[in-house]
Order: structure tokens, then C-alpha cells, then sequence
């Protein structure tokens, strides 16, 4: 039985050695929009702050610690952003900028989708996140 284990584990290293460098590196990026979503930049996503609209943060615990947008409401993609969790914090039609770290990341774009599906009205998905927050040198907290 011990052999079987042994021969399955070297079949799959020996297939993987075939597999090009470059599929194996691929990192998923996000979707360039989200219907029923505006996808917004950095200098869109500071004016939007400087009005007063609400930042919704879905990254992890130990991100958001991190550094975030000053303000920005944390509802964990992965934990806690259910729909009554935003009903709780906000209206429909109350215009809400969802982020995570980068286009890499798809935790925004999954919740961009969802609030969208629960009846939000007015989201926007800001798709390249915190690390172009912060590289545009805007405030953190």
C-alpha cells in the first residue's frame, strides 16, 4: 500500500515538471468591472473619500491592521460580509467604494458582486485597492 502512495506522489512531481514555469506562477487577477458596478482608479477613489463616501475594507484581519483607508468600515470578505451585515451598516441607495489590496486580490470584486445581487444601488469597485491607495501617497491609518 505504502509503494502505491509512493508511486501516485512521484507520478504527480514528475508530471508537474512538465507543466510550464509560467501557468504554474499565474496569479488570478481580478475582473476589470462588475456589472451594475462603476470600477473606479485611486484619483476617482480620493475624491469619492473627500466627499464622505463610505469605504467598505473586505481584506483579512491582519491586513486591515495593517493599513487602511481612514474610516473604511472592515467587513471580512472570507468572516463576516453577509447581506445583513450591510443592511446593518448601510442603505441600499447610500453610495458605497469597496477595496482590497490589489487587482490581484478578488475579494473586492466578490463583494462588489454581491452587494450588487442584495439590491446596492450605487457601488463602486475600486479594483486596484489599497496598495494604489497608499503608492498614491493618499492618508492610511
Amino acid at each position: 500500500m505504502r509503494h502505491l502512495y509512493m508511486s501516485t506522489a512521484m507520478l504527480v512531481i514528475t508530471s508537474l515538471a512538465f507543466v510550464p514555469s509560467s501557468v504554474l506562477a499565474k496569479k488570478k487577477t481580478s475582473p476589470e468591472n462588475i456589472n451594475g458596478a462603476t470600477t473606479i482608479d485611486a484619483k476617482k477613489a480620493k475624491q469619492l473619500f473627500d466627499e464622505g463616501i463610505v469605504f467598505i475594507d473586505v481584506r483579512k484581519d491582519k491586513n486591515f491592521a495593517a493599513g487602511r483607508v481612514p474610516d473604511a468600515f472592515h467587513i471580512d470578505l472570507q468572516n463576516i460580509y453577509h447581506k445583513n451585515t450591510l443592511d446593518r451598516a448601510l442603505y441600499k441607495s447610500q453610495p458605497i467604494v469597496i477595496y482590497c489590496d490589489n487587482h490581484n486580490c478578488l475579494r473586492s470584486a466578490k463583494a462588489t458582486e454581491k452587494a450588487v445581487t442584495w439590491g446596492y444601488q450605487n457601488v463602486y469597485y475600486f479594483r486596484d485597492g489599497f496598495s494604489a491607495w497608499k503608492s498614491s501617497g493618499y492618508p492610511v491609518e
